[in-house]
C-alpha cells in the first residue's frame, strides 16, 4: 500500500470518528435519557410491587386479627373498623362482616352489607355474586319478596355464572317450599347432569330426590 493510500485511510478514519463524536454530542443525551427511563421505570415497578405486597400482607393480618375476636358481634365490629382499601378488599371485608353479623343475629346489618357488596360494579363477579347468593340464602319472605328472590336466582343461574350450581339447588328448594314437587324433581335431575357437580352437592341432591319420592338413577 502506498503512502498516499495510507494517508487517505487515516484521514477517512479520522473523519468517521469526528462524525461519530459529533453525533454523540448532538444525540447522546437521548440514549442516556432512555437508559435513565428504563432503569427508573424498573425501579418504580419494583417499588410498587413491593408496596402492594406489603399492603396485602397488612390487610390479611388485620382481617385475621379481627376474625379472632371471641364473639360474632365483636368480629363484625372489628371488621367494620378496618380502614378502607381497594374495592376487592372492601368486598372481602364486607362478605366476612356480613357473615359475622348474621351469626350475631343482626340480620338487618348482614343483609345491608350483602346488598352493598352485590351492588359494587368495580369488583369481580365471584365476589358480587357471592354476596347476592348469601343474601338470597339468608333472607326470609319478609326480607325479600318472591319476585326479587326469583330474579336474583335467575341471575345467579345464568350460563357461566360462578355459583350457578348452588343457585340451581336453591331454586329446587324454593320449588319444594312452594309445593311444586314435580318441578323440583325436574330441576334436581337437570342439576345432576351439569358439569362440575361436586360430590357433596350430588349427595345433597340425591338425598332430596329420595325424600321427594323420586329415583335419582331414573332418566
Amino acid at each position: 500500500m502506498s503512502n498516499s493510500d495510507s494517508f487517505i485511510d487515516e484521514v477517512t478514519e479520522e473523519v468517521r470518528r469526528d462524525r461519530l463524536f459529533a453525533l454523540f454530542r448532538r444525540w447522546g443525551w437521548l440514549g442516556i435519557l432512555l437508559i435513565v427511563l428504563i432503569v427508573g421505570g424498573a425501579a418504580a415497578w419494583e417499588w410498587r410491587r413491593s408496596a402492594q405486597e406489603t399492603e396485602a400482607r397488612a390487610f390479611g393480618d388485620a382481617v385475621m386479627a379481627a376474625m379472632q375476636a371471641e364473639t360474632p358481634a365483636a368480629r363484625a365490629a372489628a371488621l367494620a373498623a378496618l380502614p378502607e382499601g381497594s374495592p376487592e378488599r372492601d368486598a372481602v371485608r364486607g362478605l366476612l362482616s356480613g357473615a359475622a353479623a348474621a351469626q350475631a343475629g343482626d340480620r338487618a346489618a348482614a343483609l345491608a352489607t350483602y346488598d352493598r357488596v352485590a351492588a359494587q360494579g368495580d369488583i369481580p363477579a365471584t365476589l358480587s355474586q357471592l354476596a347476592l347468593l348469601k343474601r338470597v340464602l339468608l333472607a326470609n319472605g319478609d326480607e325479600m319478596s318472591a319476585a326479587d328472590r326469583g330474579a336474583a336466582l335467575q341471575r345467579l343461574v345464568a350460563p357461566g355464572a360462578p355459583y350457578r350450581l348452588l343457585a340451581q339447588e336453591r331454586q329446587a328448594l324454593d320449588m319444594v317450599a312452594a309445593g311444586d314437587t314435580d318441578g323440583a324433581v325436574g330441576a334436581l335431575r337437570a342439576l345432576l347432569e351439569e358439569d362440575g357437580v361436586t360430590a357433596g352437592l350430588r349427595r345433597r341432591v340425591t338425598q332430596l330426590m329420595v325424600t321427594l319420592g323420586a329415583d335419582p338413577a331414573a332418566s
